[in-house]
């Protein structure tokens, strides 16, 4: 095991704040680690550290004489114009049979290679992007955030190729499931520290939650010795008898300390709109038609029902209309053709990037929650959610104006917290935020009873918090008739068999007839199947009064009244209960 950096006593601060605070550090070529901390707690800056582009205020960074460090950037390092090809020769030095070569190992290959870098998705050019890097025979990898904005299909893909990658990696990511499929070790920046712990974040954050109780047990046992040291003292330090013993006591008393419990102070608690439960149709679309008045529908022959209290997953690979749907069910884009309704009386919150670009600039951060707020909801409520999306102190007086990206996007889904919407519409609520933020906003949304209508490329969020899966593929959007596990293990089947769908490959110009229609049986059957569900539903509450009517009957004749109704209910419940699984069967065949 050879090591290939190492920092000593690393010590750096900005603007008052301590990012590393005497912080060691030693990455070998034998591990890949998954990198994690809190937003604003120093990841980007020790990473540029790492890269040499910053400097430590003190302490040591050594690096190995044979270090090769390559690094992913998130910004695009394209020409204007430049094919794939041109990019990986130009920044390689390399020919354009080795080029290919490499390009290979990621699927990049004929038109992929020869067309404009800027005509490919960010999946794609993710890809151009490490191939570039294993062009320059790195022997450490330093990935910021690979998975953004990467589909499922990409994730899957990049995954498999970095656990069979024979060096060293550290990946920064929120993304959960991506960091247990390949790294092997877990290292945390926190308040100014690093820890790394040899194992994935599941062991490691499972690790962290049992240290935690443990000391929350071990200071409860220390308050309570605390409190029985200062009665003792307290009666007995002025007796001449006992106040030897009182003076004992005392030392011992001193000598307790509690231990700091880093992790509650950093807990975050997201609390979402309160709503009443509801049931029926939320979202009715009819033979609908989206995309753009210039050029041809991105899908057609749209039929879904939404039922009320789903939390309802839109999935698909990038460029097949998950945000077009999304935009257009809310009104931000007009749909071509077809019908949109929603339920009675529903409130949308929509949580998307063109809605958090168009925030009022003029506000603070403060002063748009409590506008956002309901009138209810109490100043010391509002800075609470502010807290849990990484507003405090005197980020609560910055004006919209001077926000990053990030920080809109942030101020956008907690405003949605604050306000009262039964309706959910979120496009990836998770960029933006660590890992912590994310699983408290999971959590949240699994308590919420109104709708949740979301995208998002982070599989660990998607299998917590979806009931119900809609596919957006080769110009249809479907109920998928299946869990979003079901989802993810056929298309990482697909992508182990090396098949590809359309979206894999340009677009089609024609949509495929037999998903619509296969779009159109599920719509059909569903809709037919609730029908049988509500029915089952209301003879059973029937079958269960009569149950108690007859539990406490003692007129033989009126009970036999009553067992001749229940027979003939159970007789009804039961035809409906296989008329409800020859529907399933339905779904199972289309499927």
């Amino acid at each position: 095991m050879t090591t290939l950096l190492e920092l000593r006593d690393a010590l750096k601060s900005y603007g008052g704040q301590t990012l590393l605070d005497e912080a060691d550090l030693t990455l070998s070529d034998e591990y890949k680690v998954g990198f994690i901390g809190r937003n604003g707690a120093g990841k980007s800056t020790l990473c540029k550290i790492l890269l040499g582009n910053e400097q430590l205020d003190s302490g040591e960074c050594i690096r190995h004489p044979h270090l090769r460090l390559g690094y992913l950037h998130q910004h695009d390092p394209f020409d204007p114009g430049e094919s794939a090809m041109e990019f990986l020769m130009r920044d390689s030095g390399q020919p354009d049979y080795r080029c290919g070569q490499v390009a290979a190992q990621f699927e990049l290959k004929n038109e992929r290679l020869e067309c404009p870098l800027k005509e490919l998705s960010g999946g794609w050019q993710t890809r151009v992007k490490l191939a570039a890097l294993l062009l320059h025979d790195p022997n450490l990898l330093l990935l910021d955030e690979p998975t953004n904005f990467l589909d499922l299909r990409t994730q899957i893909l990049l995954e498999n190729f970095l656990r069979d990658l024979p060096l060293a990696c550290v990946i920064v990511s929120h993304d959960r499931s991506f960091l247990k499929a390949t790294c092997n070790q877990t290292l945390e920046l926190a308040k100014g520290k690093l820890t790394m712990y040899s194992g994935d974040i599941e062991a490691y954050l499972e690790m962290k939650d049992e240290q935690r109780e443990r000391d929350m047990r071990y200071n409860a046992n220390i308050r309570s010795k605390q409190r029985q040291l200062k009665t003792f003292i307290d009666k007995n330090k002025a007796g001449a008898n006992t106040a030897s013993q009182a003076r004992s006591k005392a030392k011992q008393l001193a000598r307790l300390e509690t231990v700091d419990i880093e992790q509650s102070e950093a807990t975050v608690s997201i609390h979402v709109p309160r709503v009443e439960a509801r049931k029926g149709s939320v979202l009715r679309c009819t033979n609908l038609s989206i995309g753009y008045e210039k050029g041809e529908p991105v899908a057609d022959e749209i039929h879904l029902d939404l039922e009320y209290g789903e939390r309802i997953a839109i999935v698909g690979d990038n460029g097949q209309g998950k945000t077009t749907f999304l935009r257009t069910i809310v009104g931000s884009l007009p749909e071509l053709g077809g019908n949109i309704k929603w339920g009675y009386g529903v409130d949308i919150g929509t949580y998307a990037q063109h809605v958090y670009t168009s925030l009022p600039k003029d506000m603070r951060v403060l002063e748009y929650l409590q506008a956002e707020a309901l009138p209810e909801t109490t100043t010391q409520q509002v800075m609470e959610a502010a807290g849990s999306f990484l507003f405090r102190d005197e980020h609560l007086k910055k004006p919209v104006s001077v926000l990053s990206g990030g920080e809109r996007a942030r101020l956008c889904l907690s405003g949605i917290m604050l306000g009262k919407s039964s309706v959910l519409i979120l496009d990836e609520p998770g960029n933006h935020l660590d890992v912590e933020t994310v699983e408290a906003l999971a959590d949240a949304l699994k308590t919420y009873e109104g709708t949740v209508i979301f995208t998002s490329h982070d599989r660990h969020f998607m299998q917590k918090v979806a009931t119900t899966v809609v596919e957006v593929r080769d110009g249809s959007v479907v109920n998928y008739p299946g869990s979003y596990e079901d989802y993810l293990y056929r298309v990482t089947k697909e992508v182990e068999d090396g098949q590809r769908d359309a979206s894999s490959s340009p677009r089609s110009k024609g949509p495929a007839p037999s998903v619509k229609q296969a779009g159109k049986v599920i719509y059909e059957t569903s809709k037919e199947q609730k029908k049988v569900e509500r029915k089952i539903e209301k003879l059973d509450q029937q079958r269960q009064k009569i149950n108690k009517e007859f539990l406490k009957m003692t007129d033989h004749e009126k009970a036999a009244e009553l067992q001749k109704e229940l027979d003939a209910l159970n007789d009804e419940i039961g035809q409906l209960e296989e008329q409800w699984m020859e529907l399933q069967s339905e779904l199972d065949d289309v499927e």
